[in-house]
């Protein structure tokens, strides 16, 4: 099976190309804007050109991991909405019959109702532009006519987690902190509750999309499947790291948290489908997160 990966060296993606390349049998190349086999930026590629780059790697599968998380609206759209939507385009007309992996995010279901796990027939609700954007970006992919699936991934937690996210940017944090008893953290509001997933699940659920007959429903839910509260992920992350300081929470905070207070994934689709279940708990998670940034 030769697959392509796009945005293979970012967070998610390189967790991705590792489990891809155990695959028997799997023949990875990846695609990007620099030091990959295929020159592509799906922001700024035309359809045309995309095109022709998919005609050379002439894959059975592709796996869109390219996005953006933070930045300007327009940067957000660009990445976001627009490079989906380019590689649907050229993806019919140079390799129609390719399997594509697209990942989404659970973002853009917006605020959920406490207690009740999203399903992904619920309507899609996004308070952020990048929310808004991933939701333009799955809608290109399910509307495509391909033989596509999204997968709506939660707040992914692991090695390599980026300082943009709360889990990068504590673990960076603690690291400086040290053992030092006399250390003070001072935190935004923890009081959201979110749904962390292992980055190696949400790896393996990427292989199993990739490999499974299809034809696999539009969207599914990537997620761990309960709602955790934030403040308990700080904390474990600190107790993982021997921090003998003190935790200080203000009542302030991101307000894109506080726009979307709980969210959790109902999960059985993924188990249904794909025969795919969370493998690793927050503790495992946090342990590999903190391991790797020694």
């Amino acid at each position: 099976m030769r697959i392509l990966v796009l945005g293979g060296t970012g967070y998610l993606g390189r967790h991705v190309t590792e489990r891809l390349r155990a695959l028997p049998g799997a023949r990875l190349s990846a695609a990007g804007r620099t030091g990959a086999e295929y020159a592509v930026d799906l922001a700024a590629d035309h359809p045309e050109r995309l095109a022709k780059t998919l005609a050379a790697a002439a894959p059975d599968a592709v796996v869109n991991c390219a996005g953006a998380t933070g930045g300007d609206p327009v940067t957000l759209a660009e990445v976001n909405a627009r490079g989906p939507a380019v590689l649907c385009a050229a993806l019919r007309e140079a390799a129609p019959t390719a399997r594509l992996v697209h990942l989404g995010s659970a973002a853009e279901y917006g605020p959920g109702t406490p207690g009740v796990p999203v399903t992904e027939s619920a309507p899609a609700r996004p308070v952020t532009p990048y929310g808004a954007t991933k939701l333009a970006g799955t809608l290109a992919v399910a509307t495509a006519a391909l033989d596509a699936v999204v997968l709506r991934i939660g707040n992914p937690v692991g090695a390599g987690a980026p300082a943009a996210g709360l889990p990068g940017r504590m673990a960076a944090l603690l690291r400086s902190a040290g053992p030092d008893p006399s250390a003070v953290l001072r935190l935004g509001d923890l009081s959201a509750y979110r749904d962390f997933v292992d980055v190696r699940d949400v790896a393996r659920a990427v292989a199993l999309a990739v490999t499974a007959p299809g034809p696999l429903p539009p969207v599914l839910n990537i997620g761990g499947g309960g709602a955790v509260p934030v403040r308990e992920l700080v904390r474990g992350l600190a107790r993982t790291a021997g921090f003998r300081g003190r935790l200080e929470e203000s009542a302030g905070g991101s307000a894109r948290s506080a726009e979307v207070s709980w969210q959790c994934s109902d999960v059985s689709a993924a188990a249904r489908v794909l025969g795919w279940r969370p493998a690793h708990g927050l503790d495992d998670s946090l342990a590999a997160l903190w391991a790797a940034t020694a």
